[in-house]
């Protein structure tokens, strides 16, 4: 793919995931994270739900080729805490990195997080590139995945002040799951 980084820039669109668009986005996050982005303690809390409600994007260039996603999902607190939303992943096309894709689509998940309501968002990740955005680790220090992570590098954004006064314990899935695919027989 060979496109100025202007070009690409100027010709995107950030609409919601469709049906339609989960092989691309598959193959993108493949293309971008690697075969071990299936096993990131992060993917326990996503496998088998749906992304929340109104929180699945991606981007789109001027032939309409998926070139950005991000996604964000329910989860609580602790056993029986508070909910918040998990980000990611955020995966940008490899070669339109350094484009503000990402940064465009994260402040566009992040409004919409915000005009739905929710009080809170966590994520795994690097705190240079989060923390323009208002991500830091500073409300995160009794909160833990489940399974392996760097602690360093769990960060948080409260949409609503206070939101993560008191928040403790390990992040457990919430929300909608993914509805079981009808088994069929052959005769």
């Amino acid at each position: 793919m060979s496109r100025s980084r202007g070009e690409s820039a100027r010709a995107i669109v950030i609409v919601a995931e469709t049906a339609a668009d989960i092989a691309s986005r598959e193959a993108l996050l493949d293309e971008a994270m690697g075969p071990m982005r299936r096993k990131k303690s992060s993917e326990k809390l996503r496998r088998g739900r749906r992304p929340s409600e109104g929180l699945a994007f991606v981007v789109r260039d001027a032939a309409g080729a998926v070139m950005g996603t991000v996604r964000l999902w329910d989860v609580r607190l602790g056993e029986g805490g508070p909910a918040a939303l998990l980000l990611g992943p955020l995966a940008v096309d490899p070669a339109l990195k350094n484009a503000g894709i990402g940064s465009a689509l994260m402040r566009h998940a992040l409004a919409e997080a915000a005009r739905l309501g929710h009080a809170a968002i966590l994520l795994v990740g690097d705190a240079p590139y989060y923390g323009r955005f208002g991500f830091s680790a500073d409300k995160t220090g009794a909160l833990a995945m489940p399974g392996p992570y760097e602690r360093h590098r769990l960060l948080a954004l409260e949409l609503v002040e206070g939101a993560l006064d008191g928040a403790h314990g390990t992040l457990k899935a919430a929300g909608r799951k993914l509805k079981a695919l009808p088994l069929t027989f052959a005769a």
